[in-house]
């Protein structure tokens, strides 16, 4: 029997690499994994936010925190409609100026939001917060309050910071599940935010999660990029990551 020449690629990648053939098709146990991860991205675009877990652990984060809804009224609606994921409903923006008054201008506005994989926000959010806010604290930043949105997309944290009055926003959410991906976490920053902004305005740091990029260097990434946006008052196509890879362990 002649040795599988592909398996030392397989060690380095759970991608699907000559999964071989049977006839015309694939083998039963390739097939059999195949249809496995297909479930479960389907059911990782239908999770659900955890949201009294979520509450209470940014909490002790940040003594502010503010819990908010987009236009979307539920996950059906909010698949069907991308656009009503990215503003918030009409409650949820009072909540956020219910003083009466825009709030003093702050330095960053931090979201979490569900995006198309919650169960990643559920899993690794929180591990990344722990590791960037001490980074901010330490430089002296001021945070707007964090605020977690349900069936919020990415566009709706520049609704969230214009209202709070922050000078960059940073939003986590879950990105798009893959066949071997359904708990990617992405990040996404953008220097002056403001409703109608697209893509290009933006940064993004993606397949955070411990099998993608670790918890450690995606805090250490995300704080280098909101450092630079902070200096040079820029972000999106302007703004190159050229982050220096000795500073990705310093911590």
């Amino acid at each position: 029997m002649h040795p599988d020449v592909h398996e030392v690629l397989r060690a380095f990648t759970p991608a699907r690499i000559a999964p071989g053939r049977t006839g015309h098709s694939l083998p039963t146990q390739a097939l059999l994994h195949f249809n496995l991860d297909h479930a479960r991205a389907r059911d990782a675009v239908h999770s659900a936010l955890n949201v009294p877990d979520l509450l209470e652990s940014l909490r002790a984060l940040h003594p502010d925190v503010r819990h908010l809804r987009s236009q979307a009224r539920d996950r059906r609606e909010y698949l069907l409609r991308p656009d009503l994921g990215r503003t918030l409903r009409e409650e949820s923006a009072r909540h956020l100026t219910a003083t009466g008054n825009r709030p003093p201008a702050t330095d960053l506005s931090l979201v979490l939001a569900d995006g198309l994989s919650a169960q990643a926000v559920n899993a690794h959010a929180l591990p990344v917060l722990r590791r960037l806010l001490p980074r901010l604290f330490e430089a002296g930043w001021s945070l707007a309050p964090l605020v977690l949105v349900e069936q919020g997309r990415v566009a709706v944290a520049d609704d969230v910071a214009y209202r709070l009055g922050a000078e960059m926003t940073l939003i986590l959410l879950g990105e798009r599940p893959g066949l071997t991906s359904p708990d990617s976490l992405g990040a996404y920053l953008t220097y002056a935010p403001r409703p109608g902004l697209t893509d290009e305005a933006r940064n993004c740091v993606s397949n955070i999660r411990p099998e993608g990029l670790s918890y450690e260097l995606a805090a250490a990434k995300l704080f280098w990029l909101l450092s630079e946006m902070k200096t040079r008052r820029l972000s999106g196509v302007d703004l190159k990551d050229e982050m220096p890879a000795g500073r990705l362990g310093a911590g």
